[in-house]
């Protein structure tokens, strides 16, 4: 999730009850599709309505022990924008922050290495590049935004 202040893609993160910072995410619900589960999420987890949807990042999945069970767990991440600037989270569900921040900020907040990667690839997105190098290959923002060159 992004929105674009003074010419500047600010992302959005969550920090969840354990204070780690990622993404909004959450559980496919039945017969729903990956890209509408995640509209939904970010919705209900931060309080905005005023989403769109700009493209899929990346899929991925990992291993790990949890009450000494293995846990597979699979985590499809899209690109989307809000104009939006007011947050609520979700204490319910354990959002105990949202926090739009600018990618070197969100890059060293971020918890994970695999969230960290994803970051990145939403970074190359936005400002129009293939997150996986291929310039050619990049999806374009959306008509009417404007980033500021790097310097």
């Amino acid at each position: 999730m992004y929105r674009v202040h003074d010419g500047e893609p600010l992302f959005l993160l969550i920090r969840d009850s354990y204070a780690n910072w990622g993404f909004p995410k959450g559980h496919l619900e039945t017969d729903e599709a990956p890209d509408v589960a995640a509209l939904r999420e970010v919705r209900e987890e931060t309080g905005l309505d005023d989403v769109t949807m700009d493209g899929a990042i990346d899929t991925i999945d990992w291993f790990f022990r949890f009450r000494g069970r293995l846990v597979h767990k699979v985590c499809h991440f899209y690109l989307m924008r809000s104009d939006a600037s007011e947050t609520t989270p979700q204490r319910a569900e354990g959002i105990t922050a949202c926090r739009w921040a600018p990618f070197d900020e969100a890059a060293k907040l971020v918890s994970y290495a695999n969230a960290r990667d994803v970051l990145a690839r939403a970074h190359a997105m936005v400002r129009g590049e293939d997150p996986l190098g291929d310039p050619a290959q990049a999806p374009r923002p959306r008509a009417g935004v404007s980033l500021r060159p790097r310097p």
